[in-house]
Order: structure tokens, then sequence, then C-alpha cells
């Protein structure tokens, strides 16, 4: 009896420790299926909005090109070579700080909106001192007036950088996909409505303008923000992360457009034409689908930036997803390529075919590395990220130009080969830093990559049993219904684990 009394109180004690457990383990995993579900719903509104938008500008530019001349589009084409280069200092990497700093006040993050205002008014300026400049530079005397005007953009633009940020960090991709696509809208109704006007190049600059004066409108009034006097020693933090950001874009801009300026520079016109297409074929299937990723990633990593687990089971289920999908068609483009080429553009484009193949294999492995700055960047390794992309923007364009002796196969070469070996370390930091072991990375990639090489082999065996006479089409055909079936196959042999995870992302999609 005297036992049964002193046991009682422990035992209650491990039932109510028990029943706490037990109440944060449901909580835990209430939480986690609340931001899985809205990842998915980010993903699918971004989706929906980016696609959406595209459709617009393409329907616009069809009516739009037919209104103006080639030499409209040449003189906004030499102002965007230089605006391209001064939008990335513009933003300042605030709006990655915003979104990825939890630790930000209220008082700081008023202090960035005003740094947002200041970085505007700056890049505004910058432009407006080297217009002329660039007016001698290209030989057209068109070009200064559309340099300052577009760059009012910078000071528009500037006001919606925190607002927007701040959107993204609380996950309203639904509003967001909403302003897109009335950008879209407003952007493309006004592009074919003053270019019926005669507005000339002016229609490209105009519209759109509007539409980003608009949606910054929206943006502000959706999602306002005060401004505060900046106080330097308070955003130390923020405005070293910032600084790191910025020159991991420099960065960047330099080896992304280092092999267009080689090829142009040393090759010559043609040949630069014939690399641009490949690349543009190449990179479609990145950018589509890695851009809505890129959008959504950095919202959803900051929210679980302290919970390495949950770090790892994001960065390897989206790593999969991108896999599953890019994979297999970036493969199946360096397989057709020859085909493809000379049935879509012709005989006179053969030149694309040799750094079509070579970028494909760069493409597949360029899609699944924007992750990787995502996870560094919350863990306070932006340090590591800038120094990987200057690295890379010291190397790749040496490398370009001693790969142009061999024309363009060999620019494309050096991203086939050289690219990924700079991407190592990368990938190395990113899972020493979370914990994740190369085993368990290489797994979310496993279904994909198996499944492609198999594909590989299937449409190598099929395109050597195909007779000579055959036509370039029915060739074609062939070796994409083969590819195809055989990926298709192989996943749902092997890979039924990699299915269901793509079913449960599916039932949330049916609740969107």
């Amino acid at each position: 009896m005297i036992n049964r009394r002193l046991q009682t109180p422990d035992n209650r004690l491990t039932d109510a420790s028990q029943a706490t457990e037990a109440a944060a383990r449901a909580k835990q995993a209430s939480e986690t299926a609340t931001l899985d579900r809205n990842l998915v719903r980010g993903i699918v509104w971004t989706g929906a909005g980016k696609w959406g938008s595209q459709v617009l500008a393409w329907a616009s530019t069809l009516v739009v090109a037919r209104l103006l001349t080639p030499a409209d589009y040449g003189v906004v084409g030499m102002a965007t070579i230089y605006l391209a280069l001064i939008t990335l200092l513009s933003e300042f990497g605030v709006g990655a700080a915003v979104i990825t700093l939890e630790k930000l006040s209220r008082d700081q993050i008023a202090q960035l909106n005003t740094v947002s205002l200041l970085v505007g008014a700056i890049s505004f300026a910058l432009s407006c001192a080297v217009a002329k400049p660039l007016g001698y530079f290209f030989h057209a005397s068109q070009v200064p007036a559309v340099v300052v005007v577009m760059s009012t953009g910078f000071l528009i633009s500037a006001a919606q950088t925190v607002p927007y940020s701040l959107l993204q960090k609380e996950l309203r991709f639904k509003l967001l996909a909403g302003m897109e696509a009335f950008r879209a809208i407003v952007t493309a109704v006004a592009a074919i409505v003053m270019a019926f006007m005669g507005l000339g190049y002016w229609t490209l600059v105009l519209g759109g303008l509007l539409g980003t004066f608009l949606v910054t409108i929206l943006t502000v009034a959706v999602r306002p923000e005060r401004f505060a006097v900046p106080r330097f020693n308070q955003l130390r933090e923020a405005l070293s992360f910032s600084n790191d950001i910025l020159i991991t874009r420099f960065a960047w801009y330099a080896f992304s457009n280092g092999d267009f300026l080689v090829a142009g520079r040393v090759l010559g016109g043609p040949a630069l034409g014939n690399y641009t297409l490949a690349w543009s074929i190449a990179s479609v299937p990145v950018e589509k689908v890695t851009g809505l990723i890129s959008r959504v990633g950095p919202a959803f990593f900051s929210a679980v930036q302290h919970d390495k687990s949950e770090l790892r089971r994001y960065l390897a289920g989206l790593t999969e997803m991108l896999a599953l999908i890019v994979f297999p068609v970036t493969a199946g483009l360096g397989l057709v390529s020859s085909d493809l080429v000379r049935v879509v553009f012709g005989p006179k484009w053969t030149g694309v075919i040799l750094p079509l193949s070579l970028l494909s294999v760069a493409m597949a492995v360029r899609s699944i590395t924007p992750l990787l700055p995502f996870v560094l960047n919350v863990v306070k390794e932006t340090r590591f990220s800038m120094w990987n992309s200057v690295a890379a923007a010291l190397v790749l364009p040496l490398g370009f130009y001693l790969g142009s002796h061999w024309g363009t196969g060999g620019i494309a070469c050096v991203w086939a080969t050289v690219y990924p070996i700079l991407m190592i370390p990368l990938f190395a930091r990113t899972l020493s830093r979370i914990d994740m072991r190369k085993r368990d990375y290489l797994h979310s990639i496993w279904p994909s990559l198996s499944s492609c090489l198999l594909m590989i082999a299937a449409v190598l065996l099929v395109s050597h049993s195909m007779p000579s006479q055959w036509t370039p089409p029915l060739r074609l055909a062939i070796k994409v219904t083969t590819g195809a079936v055989s990926y298709t196959g192989t996943i749902l042999l092997f890979h039924r684990q990699a299915l269901d995870r793509i079913r449960g992302a599916a039932k949330v999609l049916r609740r969107v």
C-alpha cells in the first residue's frame, strides 16, 4: 500500500510528461503539414502567375512585333545590355535580407525600406550619368533618353522591394501571383495600344514602366511599410548579408554572360547566333521549372532555418522534384539535338547541334544548384556562396576563351565539364552545414538519374537500329517516344516511392 502511494505521483508525472510530449509532436506535425501545403500551393500559384504572364507576353509580342521595326527593338536592346547589369545593384540584396533574417525588428525593416529607396535613387543617378556615353558607344542618339526613362523603374521598384519581400516571407504567394498576372495584363494591353498609336520604341519602354508602377502601388497598399532613418550600426548584419548577395549576383552575371561575350568577340556574329539559339533551347526547362522554386524556396528555407532535419527534408524533396522533371528533358534534348535542329529550325542551323548537346549536360547540374545558396543563406554561410561565385567568375570566362579555339562546341564543353567541378565545394559545404549525408542527397536524385541512364541507353540503341534513309521527322518522333516510354517505365517499375511523393503533392494541388 505504501509502495503504491509512493509510485502514484511518479506515474502521474510520467503520464503528464508523455501527454505533453505527444501534444508537442502533434503540434509540430501539424505545423509541418501546413508548411508543406503552403509550399505546394506557393509553387502552383507562382507557376500559374508566371506561365499566365508568359502567355500574355508572347501574345502581345506577336502583335507589337508586327507594328514595330527591328530598329525599334535594337534601340531598347542596347539600353537593356546596360540596365541588366545595373539592375543587380538596384535591389542591393535588401529583399533577400528581409526574407532570410528572422531577427529583424520592425524598426530595422523600416530602415531597410529607406535604404532600398536610397539605392534606387543612386542607381537612377548613375544611369543619368552614363546615358550619353552609352549613346556614343552604341552610335545611337536615341539610347540616352531610353536609358534615363527606363531607369525611373529603379525608383519605382525600390518602393516595393521591402513590402514585396515581406509578402514572400509571409507565404502569400496567391496574392503575389495575382499581382504578377495584373502586371502582365497591364503591360500587354499598354504595349499593344501604344504600338497602334505609333509610339515606336517607346512602346517597349513605357508599357513595362506602367505595369511596374501600378504593381508597386498595389503592393504598397496591400502591405504598407513605414520608413525610418538608417542607423547603419543597427543594420550591420543585414547590410553584410546584402553585400554578400550583391557580390554573388555580380559574379553570377559575369560568368553567365562571359560565354556570349567570348563567342561574339572571338568567333563572330554567326557563331554567336548559333550559340545563343543553343543556349535558349537548352535553358528553357531550367528557367521555367527552377525559376518557380527560386521564387518560393527562400521563404520556406527561412521558415525552417533552425531545424536541420527540416532543411534536409526540404532540400531532398525539392531536389528530387526538380531532377524528376528537368533531368529527362535535358538528357532528351542532348539525345535528339541533331534531328530536332534539322526538323524545327532547318539545315542552316546545324551549328547549333554540338553546343546544344553539351549545354544539355550542364543544364542538368544548373537545375539543382540554385537550391544550395538558399540553404547556405539561412545558415549564415552567404560568404561561402559569394566566394564560390567569384571563383566561377574568374575561372569560367578564361575557360570559355580557351575553349573558343574549338568553336562554340569548345565553349559549351566548358559548361559541361568545368562548371560541375566548380560546384562541388558548394554541394559539400551545404550538406556539411545541415548534417546531411552525401548518400542521402544522392538518393534524392537517384530515381531520375538512374531512369535517365536507362533512357539514354534505350534511345541510343534505337538510334543505331534505324535505317539511315528514314526522314529526320520520323527519327525524331521515334526517339522522343522511346525516351518518354523508357523513362516513365523505369520510374513506374523501380521508383514507386518517388511517385508516391508526387501523388502526395498532387492531393494538395486538388485542394488549392
